[in-house]
């Protein structure tokens, strides 16, 4: 029987969050929020905040502390700005779940800490376990923290895993291809960021759904997959299927495949992190066969997106070398973004910062910190010679 679950929803504002959202208010008498945060969407929060009325909010950006105050005065909600806050408020007693929403590298710290506190954890954030994911999984295991797979295609394979005594033979990620699946070069060539951002079957912000365009989302998914469930990249494949009605797919020794198959909806993989090992009812529709003509599979072309195949490199590498890749990734994400370089040159810009940063075989968190800040740095200087040219 599912109990009550007292919920920390950290980045409440993005899409994950406001899906987060979707089934706290659909199982009112299974969860409460005990604390949101947001990053800068202050008007939103506070929003969020009045409505499901948690006991703490944070923003993470300070200057919009006297806003967000302002806007949830006399409510009894106590108002907290920074990420050292989110940070200490996520390991409350009071908390039963902290589900970790947070974009990139931001969201590490926070998981690190609701993981030494014991935690259950709802993870979105892949980039924890891209970025450290030795130091997450040890972390995991020492603190006896719960950590439960957020993300459809790994919520997916959880699923699959479900029962099993055996190890799997096989991993299977299926991807959608993306928006530029059937783009040719000339085509990639032209993309703008409003066409980058428009993915076809997901609801995503627009980082990820860079991310999705240029396959790079897939890599990380793949190292993430490769410390969930601890599974080496040789037995971890990536699939393309545009319908995205499978999720993931497992392989056993025998050669059976068992595969999760559902609508294209975060509401249904969020509902089953926070309600595990139960299932409930679910406001998504069902899936129904017959709403498809067909379900098709190919293989990534890691020709025209190289991504791809750099994020299996960089995974395969270890070391620091996941930590540079993101790092680089987000500070190129951000440039195409805002204008400064053209979607084909994110991974350019990715590829030679790998080339021209330190290696370190075994980090610690610290040196994971710092391989953070030296790679934006130097991935800032890469596309402002970029600019110049």
């Amino acid at each position: 029987m599912v109990r009550k679950n007292n919920l920390a929803i950290l980045g409440s504002t993005g899409s994950i969050g406001s899906q987060s959202l979707d089934v706290v208010a659909a199982h009112p008498d299974l969860f409460s929020v005990v604390l949101l945060t947001a990053n800068h969407q202050w008007q939103k929060l506070a929003e969020q905040a009045l409505r499901f009325k948690p006991k703490y909010v944070v923003i993470g950006e300070k200057g919009y502390y006297t806003n967000l105050s302002e806007a949830l005065a006399g409510t009894g909600i106590e108002v907290y700005a920074g990420s050292d806050s989110i940070c200490q408020l996520v390991q409350l007693p009071e908390i039963d779940t902290a589900l970790i929403s947070i974009v990139g590298y931001a969201g590490l710290l926070p998981t690190i800490r609701a993981i030494e506190a014991g935690k259950r954890i709802a993870l979105a954030n892949k980039e924890s376990l891209v970025v450290a994911g030795d130091i997450v999984t040890a972390l995991v295991a020492r603190y006896n923290a719960v950590l439960l797979p957020l993300d459809s295609e790994h919520s997916a394979i959880f699923q699959c895993l479900a029962g099993e005594l055996v190890e799997p033979q096989k991993l299977i990620l299926t991807a959608s291809g993306g928006p530029f699946r059937t783009y040719s070069q000339e085509q990639l060539e032209r993309v703008t960021p409003d066409e980058a951002i428009a993915h076809p079957r997901w609801s995503m912000g627009a980082k990820i759904s860079v991310d999705s365009a240029t396959l790079m989302n897939k890599g990380f998914e793949v190292i993430e997959a490769r410390w969930l469930f601890n599974i080496p990249y040789e037995r971890i494949e990536v699939l393309v299927h545009p319908e995205s009605v499978i999720h993931s797919m497992v392989q056993f020794q025998d050669g059976a495949i068992k595969a999760q198959l559902g609508v294209p909806d975060m509401r249904l993989p969020i509902q089953y992190a926070l309600t595990y090992p139960y299932r409930i009812v679910s406001p998504t529709p069902e899936y129904t066969f017959g709403m498809n003509e067909a379900l098709t599979f190919d293989r990534p072309d890691t020709e025209r997106f190289p991504a791809l195949a750099l994020a299996l490199e960089a995974g395969k590498m270890g070391g620091n070398a996941p930590c540079i890749l993101n790092a680089a990734n987000e500070e190129a994400v951000y440039a195409f973004l805002t204008g400064r370089i053209a979607f084909l040159q994110i991974v350019g810009v990715v590829e030679r910062t790998l080339e021209l940063m330190d290696f370190i075989e075994v980090p610690t968190l610290e040196d994971y910190i710092e391989t953070n800040r030296l790679a934006r740095e130097l991935a800032a200087w890469i596309i402002g010679k970029l600019n110049q040219n």
